[in-house]
């Protein structure tokens, strides 16, 4: 990914709150909002344009991250018949110029709903979009609008687009860790997000008391178990995919079935702690 220079615009001061972005040289424009500022959003003149949006919230049920991607050629009107959808905030991108056509933003929600389907950090709403057939010259603009979207989106605080870390034997942030409890293991390692536990880790069956003590770790199954992530296999709770967490702790506690210390639980394969690592640099 090429370097950008980012403008961000915040109208209350607030980072949380309503706020623009923009890039160098790009014709482009992000404007995001939380749901309690739907009305602000929908104000402004940037939404009479066509362009795409993306919906973000949680899964009433698991909590897991849920998300509803679509187009429109008058955003305004299309995000007004979302008004009794439950979201928890809304980022829309849209050209500062009259370049972008209904065929241009049809091709960039296709675009958009294929890369968050194989992400597979959130859970989507709708099917694979149909897309739109463009000219050679056309689609390469559109591919470049999209590397932008993909530069904002974690900017304005959504990582749907984000790849998960790749497993690896050689990083900086330590290296490939395991974590081993009561004959579960698991592999993983620190990331720009947090932290990663790898397809086929396992984590323990039951939980410890200690679980009824913290939402955090019972949920967190919960939710990992109800979009597939946790299966049961062999006496084991088995990771079909990789899986991001905030923290190292956040990880550990959901292989052991109870609270643990994630600079203590991950180690090297030569059995040096995280906290070890650490302490070395």
């Amino acid at each position: 990914m090429t370097s950008a220079t980012i403008k961000l615009f915040l109208p209350r001061g607030d980072a949380k709150s309503l706020r623009t972005a923009e890039i160098s040289n790009w014709t482009g424009k992000a404007i995001a909002a939380p749901r309690t500022e739907l009305d602000d959003l929908l104000a402004r003149e940037e939404l009479e344009k066509a362009g795409v949006y993306i919906l973000i919230g949680s899964d009433p049920a698991t909590n897991a991250p849920r998300a509803y991607i679509g187009e429109a050629e008058v955003i305004r009107e299309r995000l007004k018949q979302h008004r009794t959808k439950e979201f928890s905030s809304a980022i829309v991108f849209v050209s500062k110029d009259e370049n972008l056509t209904k065929a241009h933003v049809r091709y960039l929600e296709s675009r958009l709903l294929a890369e968050a389907s194989q992400v597979k950090r959130f859970i989507l709403e709708q099917n694979q979009a149909g897309g739109s057939r463009l000219p050679e010259s056309d689609r390469e603009d559109m591919e470049v609008f999209l590397a932008h979207i993909r530069q904002l989106l974690p900017v304005l605080g959504s990582d749907i687009l984000s790849p998960i870390a790749q497993l690896s034997e050689n990083t900086l942030q330590g290296g490939l860790l395991f974590c081993r409890n009561k004959g579960a293991e698991a592999k993983g390692q620190r990331t720009a997000g947090g932290f990663v536990i790898y397809q086929g880790s396992t984590a323990v069956l039951g939980q410890r008391p200690s679980a009824e003590s913290s939402t955090f770790i019972s949920e967190k199954r919960k939710q990992l178990a109800a979009d597939g992530t946790l299966i049961e296999r062999e006496g084991f709770l088995l990771f079909t995919r990789d899986a991001e967490f905030l923290s190292p702790s956040g990880a550990a506690t959901v292989i052991h079935g109870g609270t643990a210390n994630g600079l203590v639980a991950w180690k090297t394969k030569d059995g040096k702690t995280l906290k070890q690592l650490d302490e070395e640099r």
